[in-house]
């Protein structure tokens, strides 16, 4: 049996602005709820020019490291938890969300964000990781990141600040952020 190979997706345009978003598309939780915290960073092209039409989605786990799989993710209820949301970067390149920390899936594993980005000239979407840094002993025996040049494991960690974490992204260039393939995709 032959293998089929993909074809590259169509080319991602620029009408994210009025096709994909909804209200509440980027608040997994509510901001203000107890243990909310923010997750934001900027999204830039090559040259570390802002990218204003990228979409973003998040996927993860809840604070206490389950999977979720509940429905409700298109029509937010305001205290159902459901793991995945979605955020268009602004004029600036900055994208925002509203979420829980996200708890490790096994103990000792490192936990992390899955973000998926969409953008201008990006012919199918990207995946990457934000993990979070304060557990180096866990971020050190990650499979995935041991398996990274050490110069390029940064560009997969969350920096915290105060309020949560940010996580800028960069498509190409200078410290462009590891991007991860998945088979069959």
């Amino acid at each position: 049996m032959a293998r089929l190979i993909a074809t590259p997706g169509q080319t991602i345009g620029p009408f994210y602005g009025y096709a994909l978003p909804y209200d509440g598309d980027n608040e997994l939780v509510p901001p203000g709820r107890a243990g909310a915290i923010r997750l934001h960073g900027r999204v830039l092209d090559g040259a570390g020019a802002p990218v204003p039409d990228a979409l973003l989605e998040l996927w993860q786990p809840d604070a206490e490291g389950n999977v979720v799989q509940r429905p409700g993710s298109l029509k937010r209820d305001g205290w159902t938890f459901t793991g995945w949301g979605r955020a268009s970067t602004d004029d600036t390149g900055h994208y925002t969300f509203s979420t829980l920390r996200p708890g490790a899936t096994e103990p000792g594993k490192a936990p992390f964000f899955l973000i998926t980005v969409f953008g201008r000239g990006v012919l199918n979407r990207l995946f990457t990781r934000a993990y979070l840094p304060e557990d180096a002993e866990a971020l050190a025996a990650d499979p995935l990141l041991a398996s990274l040049p050490a110069e390029r494991r940064g560009t997969c960690i969350a920096v915290a600040e105060e309020t949560g974490y940010r996580f800028d992204i960069r498509l190409q260039g200078e410290d462009e952020t590891v991007f991860l393939t998945y088979p069959r995709h």
